[in-house]
């Protein structure tokens, strides 16, 4: 079959214990770029057990078609049985392209997948666009159309790599959660349910689950937070990020950090900002005492308002910061924090 026989935007929409993952509905918001470009429509891939119900839901964020694969094998997540219950899909719909969150499990499944349908995957993307193919055209070689363009930091983050699948279908793409933007809920929005099971067949490649043990953490997730309290190696010590949970209370606020903070065992990595933690969009982000490397940077850069505090003129983070302070944290942070404090009580 030729590859224009491939057709559709897909996404994989992960649900935990029957609850949709958000990222399904960021893949959905940027499948719905993509497909408007290639004047074709958008599938979620629902894969689980007595899970049909969550159809709406993924049609309100821009489904247009809906593929459950139920069953009882699939009530919990397996590599086995959910790379059986994705390839079959693929290979029996062919999708043109195929996007995947570059969760824990959409880490596990993509690639296994990929290898399973005999096509590439590109991880932890932060760009997709539809565009051709060598990007500038190259003597005696054809410019492919309409391809996926994947974009990646690449070599530790220190350059951009575009790649793209020109020879194979699906183009696979995973992408980490908080770098693409759902669209705003569609209420009464109803898509296709179609229901497709491939058949299971329980063997020795089945791990079987004993039991599940749930890790109950009072985490504050920095993804959703609006005011964001960033530090990094600049702020000294553990027992020095109080004074950035002090100006964090005070605006109503969240501390993140970087990289070096939670290598330096000052704070847990449920907290980290940056390419190898999580990618935050907050209203406003300060960054003390953050160098601003670019592993960090592309965590934080579409941040609304970036506010920078260092010692260090030429510290990169001025350069992708909004307002940017000279100077020792130390002084500056607690006297915003008493000014703050001050406005707020005089209001």
């Amino acid at each position: 079959m030729g590859l224009e026989q491939y057709k559709g935007v897909y996404v994989f929409a992960q649900q935990v214990d029957n609850e949709l993952s958000g990222i399904a509905f960021e893949l959905l918001g940027k499948a719905k770029d993509l497909a408007k470009d290639l004047d074709t429509d958008v599938t979620a891939i629902l894969i689980g057990y007595q899970v049909k119900n969550l159809a709406d839901e993924l049609a309100a964020y821009g489904a247009d078609k809906v593929i459950v694969v139920d069953d009882p094998e699939l009530k919990e997540y397996r590599t086995e049985p959910y790379t059986h219950a994705m390839a079959s899909v693929i290979n029996e719909y062919k999708p043109d392209i195929v996007l995947v969150g570059a969760t824990a499990i959409g880490r596990d499944l993509g690639p296994r997948v990929s290898a399973r349908v005999a096509t590439g995957l590109t991880a932890d993307c932060t760009v997709l666009e539809i565009g051709d193919f060598p990007i500038n055209p190259i003597p005696n070689q054809e410019q492919k159309h309409n391809q996926l363009l994947m974009t990646r930091p690449a070599f530790g983050g220190n350059t951009i790599a575009t790649i793209a699948c020109p020879d194979n279908r699906p183009q696979m793409a995973t992408v980490r959660p908080g770098v693409m933007q759902k669209i705003d809920r569609i209420d009464g929005a109803k898509a296709e349910v179609i229901e497709f099971n491939p058949g299971f067949t329980p063997d020795n490649k089945y791990v079987e689950i004993l039991e599940i043990v749930k890790s109950v953490k009072d985490t504050v997730d920095i993804m959703d937070a609006k005011i964001l309290v960033s530090g990094g190696r600049g702020v000294g010590s553990a027992e020095n990020f109080k004074i950035l949970q002090d100006l964090a209370d005070v605006l109503g606020g969240t501390v993140s950090c970087s990289r070096a903070v939670v290598d330096s065992g000052w704070m847990e990595r449920d907290y980290q900002v940056g390419q190898t933690g999580k990618t935050v969009r907050p209203n406003l982000y300060f960054a003390i005492g953050i160098s601003g490397a670019i592993q960090h940077v592309a965590g934080m850069e579409e941040s609304d308002i970036i506010i920078a505090i260092n010692k260090d003129a030429d510290a990169p983070i001025f350069d992708v910061a909004d307002y940017g302070i000279v100077g020792d944290l130390n002084k500056i942070v607690p006297a915003l924090t008493a000014a703050l404090k001050n406005e707020i009580a005089n209001k």
